[in-house]
């Protein structure tokens, strides 16, 4: 049986091609139009979703900081300069990259020791960790819902319930 924190995962990707769709329905200028708003523009925040969802697989990985240090400064390289399909590729590479981590992964409730160079360590577990990409994801999905309704343009429902509705329809 699929642990309850992988459907959540499997929204994050969901509601994140969602955006990508919709993107591709929007002249080019939503995509890079500086606004007021938590980020500059739509394209930042799509960068700063995917660098951060990188970090987190290095730290799910366990991987030491040099190391995902250097997986930040390779996804800033990655990114730069990138159109919305450019992005929905490397979207689409790393959601591969976190499906493979997970059927490797026998407990997704395993108890890890996250050390952040700020905070400090905390004990938590993978399935939380999961659930903060998850929940990232969210809280800047509404920043682009917002971004692209400022711009004049109707964005995407993707809440949650919409996601279990839409797979109800698929099944």
């Amino acid at each position: 049986m699929e642990h309850r924190i992988l459907q959540l995962y499997n929204y994050h990707v969901w509601a994140n091609n969602r955006f990508f769709e919709t993107l591709k329905e929007l002249p080019q200028t939503v995509y890079t139009q500086e606004i007021q708003s938590v980020f500059p523009s739509i394209a930042e925040t799509l960068v700063h979703v995917y660098t951060t969802d990188t970090i987190y697989l290095g730290v799910m990985r366990e991987k030491s900081m040099n190391e995902i240090q250097a997986s930040i400064i390779q996804a800033q390289e990655n990114t730069k300069g990138k159109g919305p399909g450019e992005m929905e590729a490397l979207y689409a590479e790393l959601t591969k990259q976190y499906k493979a981590f997970f059927n490797s992964q026998e407990d997704m409730d395993k108890a890890m020791a996250v050390v952040h160079p700020t905070f400090g360590q905390l004990e938590t577990h993978l399935s939380e960790l999961v659930q903060h990409v998850v929940n990232h994801g969210t809280y800047h999905r509404g920043n682009l819902t917002a971004m692209i309704r400022q711009q004049g343009y109707t964005s995407v429902p993707n809440d949650y319930i919409v996601y279990l509705y839409d797979r109800q329809w698929e099944n």
